[in-house]
């Protein structure tokens, strides 16, 4: 067959892109039911098998993946050239997806977003956290939202937010009994709640900059998980140090709850960054997003 209908290979994308048929139905407005059957029907088409299922998640084939790779630049190109449309609309419309990490987007994003959704109310935004380093490009999202260092090279950024700092904590009654680091290698000796890079597996070393000099400290101790609010809540319980957002503990300091060291190692560094792939034409919808968060 040498022409499939655009609604089939858009709901193959979908259940492609997001791994699941409940998510892709959820997100295109049908059953996952039917959405198999169109799968099935679209396969016994084309004479080749597209996604492989089990019980537990679906994928596609290596035929699967050839012909997303031909499709997925046509259907990003019909998707913008019906979003241009909205330069001939009264107010913007569309929908933006968006991937960041789990901090951001309890932070950030849930103070910015709902004002940008009710001064916008034809644009759907789509948030998906994910505390890995996800490709934008190969996965149909439309940006993402991290750290500058975490920017790959090739995109183009814009700053979103204020500068951001990272403590080191703890209660004071911990100090008081373990005794205060006067250097960060000092906190090699402490008991630290540490955090798993879900990207890579390793454990993310505790960051520090004085004078020039820049460090990384290994850690160890009661704790090791990819959940910041699990952590924070063990440093509150006086079992451990944690290396934490100042925004985050800034009103138990404030109360005397916890107490920060080596302040003058803890430097701010560059805050969020919205980046996207460089595009001649961006859609409406993004544009728009792009300059509210950047006020």
């Amino acid at each position: 067959m040498s022409r499939q209908p655009f609604n089939d290979l858009a709901a193959f994308e979908a259940v492609a892109r997001l791994r699941s048929f409940t998510a892709a139905a959820a997100e295109l407005g049908v059953s996952p039911s039917a959405l198999s059957h169109k799968m099935r029907n679209l396969e016994e088409r084309l004479g080749v098998r597209l996604l492989a299922r089990t019980t537990r998640s679906v994928a596609p084939t290596d035929a699967g993946e050839a012909l997303l790779a031909r499709v997925r630049p046509a259907l990003k190109q019909i998707e913008e050239g019906v979003d241009t449309l909205s330069d001939w609309r009264d107010s913007p419309a569309g929908t933006v997806r968006l991937t960041t990490f789990s901090w951001i987007a309890s932070s950030l994003l849930s103070r910015r977003l709902p004002a940008f959704l009710a001064a916008y109310p034809d644009i759907t935004v789509e948030v998906a956290t994910d505390d890995g380093l996800t490709d934008i490009v190969a996965a149909g999202f439309d940006a993402g939202i991290r750290l500058s260092e975490s920017v790959e090279k090739d995109m183009i950024a814009i700053r979103i937010g204020p500068p951001l700092r990272t403590l080191v904590v703890a209660t004071p009654d911990y100090w008081d009994r373990h005794g205060r680091p006067a250097h960060p290698r000092d906190l090699q000796r402490h008991r630290c709640a540490g955090y798993r890079l879900p990207s890579s597996g390793r454990l993310m070393p505790w960051e520090f900059e004085k004078s020039g000099e820049a460090l990384e400290v290994t850690i160890s101790g009661p704790l090791v998980s990819n959940a910041w609010d699990l952590a924070l809540e063990t440093t509150r319980a006086g079992l451990a140090v944690g290396w934490h957002m100042e925004e985050d503990v800034a009103q138990d300091i404030a109360a005397g709850r916890l107490e920060p060291v080596l302040e003058d190692w803890c430097q701010p560094y560059p805050g969020a960054h919205l980046y996207h792939p460089s595009r001649r034409q961006m859609p409406p919808a993004l544009r728009t997003l792009i300059d509210f968060l950047k006020r």
